[in-house]
């Protein structure tokens, strides 16, 4: 198992940004890859970026390409998720994920930090 603990949200004005990190601990943080999705009040969760063990591969939702980026650090076993340009649609609870290599499913999830964006 792996247990993953999100931090850097807050409260940010329409064009800031913030700095979401996921730290990982439990098994090796490179026998998984890792996403970063969101869910809004009332909203079904949803994808935003994922990344793979190596950290070559990065996969964006179309509505945060160009704004969002990826990223992970395997010798600190964290992930992060920079987000730029934001806007008051990206307001949720973003939840960082892990999925076993070997799986087609995200199987461990964070407890998920807040993201609001003022306008």
């Amino acid at each position: 198992q792996v247990q993953l603990v999100e931090s850097g949200g807050g409260l940010v004005q329409a064009g800031g940004s913030l700095r979401l990190s996921c730290a990982a601990s439990g098994r090796t943080f490179t026998s998984y890859a890792m996403g970063w999705f969101r869910q809004a009040p009332g909203k079904e969760r949803e994808f935003v970026a994922a990344i793979s063990w190596s950290g070559d591969t990065t996969y964006y939702a179309d509505s945060v390409k160009g704004r969002f980026t990826i990223s992970r650090d395997n010798a600190k076993n964290t992930v992060y998720l920079q987000m730029n340009s934001l806007k008051p649609e990206d307001t949720a609870v973003y939840y960082c994920a892990a999925r076993p290599l070997s799986g087609y499913e995200y199987e461990f999830w964070g407890q998920g930090t807040q993201v609001t964006v003022s306008s």
